[in-house]
């Protein structure tokens, strides 16, 4: 494993990112992201790409939880190499809008979830985050979700209506 020293661009790219996330900063957010990026979500099977995608990802779960991402007690992070970033961080929130066409319940959360970023140019060119829908659903007070809110919600993330 290669761990970047602290002074990487890479790794200063990433610290930039994840605040201007946590702020809720879309500018200062797409400003870490390459253009031909691809953010998988792959618990829904939502691909956002683009540009375009990425912010419509970001205004999913900002919309529905005003979520910061944070760093899980249990979890570690790790560069793979210089180029791809692993963590298992936590998403924490309160679901405030709609998701995946549920309405707000209120309910506060605590996501674990892993995410793998690839960097090119210095920049966010593909995250894919793993994490157990179930478990958010089940915190959320939800049963579950229907074929067709998913095909609904992965049409969306192409870039659909």
């Amino acid at each position: 494993m290669t761990k970047p020293p602290s002074s990487h661009p890479n790794r200063l790219m990433l610290q930039r990112h994840l605040a201007a996330e946590n702020a809720h900063d879309m500018a200062a957010t797409l400003a870490t992201i390459h253009p031909d990026c691809v953010f998988r979500d792959m618990a829904t099977g939502q691909v956002f790409p683009g540009l375009a995608g990425a912010e419509r990802h970001y205004r999913q779960w900002w919309d529905a939880f005003g979520n910061v991402v944070e760093r899980s007690a249990l979890g570690g992070a790790h560069w793979i190499d210089e180029e791809t970033y692993v963590a298992e961080p936590q998403y924490v929130g309160r679901h405030v809008g709609p998701f995946l066409g549920l309405a707000p319940t209120g309910r506060g959360f605590t996501l674990p979830f892993v995410v793998f970023v690839r960097f090119r140019d210095g920049l966010f060119v593909e995250e894919r985050f793993y994490y157990d829908l179930a478990t958010l659903l089940r915190q959320l007070g939800q049963d579950g979700l229907t074929a067709d809110q998913l095909a609904a919600a992965q049409a969306w993330a192409a870039g659909g209506p």
